[in-house]
């Protein structure tokens, strides 16, 4: 399975779902691929917001190793789904899609619910790794029971 996280600038949430996943597919053994991007071209090149770097640290995750990127059409070819973080995020992830199943591919992390950004508050980064947390856990579980 090859799993792509994304976010509008790829160094807040997508890069704290990304850390998160590959730490919960290495503890089940898994062999899946995970990656994150962004829709925005903001910050390609970047390391994640010190802050999505403190949180996931608090919790055993390492991503200061990670690397922002834009997504693009060929992340559709390259991955087998494609989580967004909030409705506008998947408004322009589907946009980008080429045809019905780039479409299928693509659905928010949480099902209906959105992630928040928190890059203008501090005190949004401890909840919003809870809810990636969760939503990670859910889409493995759920893989699982295939």
């Amino acid at each position: 399975m090859k799993v792509l996280m994304v976010c509008l600038g790829n160094i807040c949430r997508s890069p704290l779902a990304h850390g998160i996943m590959e730490n919960l597919v290495r503890e089940k053994g898994l062999d899946w691929q995970v990656d994150s991007a962004g829709t925005s071209s903001w910050h390609i090149g970047a390391a994640p917001d010190r802050r999505s770097v403190a949180v996931a640290k608090r919790y055993g995750v390492d991503i200061s190793q990670q690397c922002c990127r834009q997504i693009s059409s060929a992340d559709f070819d390259a991955f087998d789904r494609i989580y967004v973080m909030d409705r506008m995020n998947l408004r322009d992830v589907l946009a980008l899609a080429r045809n019905d199943e780039d479409r299928q591919k693509v659905q928010l992390l949480l099902n209906t619910e959105v992630v928040p950004d928190p890059y203008y508050n501090d005190e949004e980064f401890e909840p919003v790794y809870q809810m990636v947390l969760a939503g990670c856990r859910k889409i493995i579980d759920q893989e699982l029971q295939k």
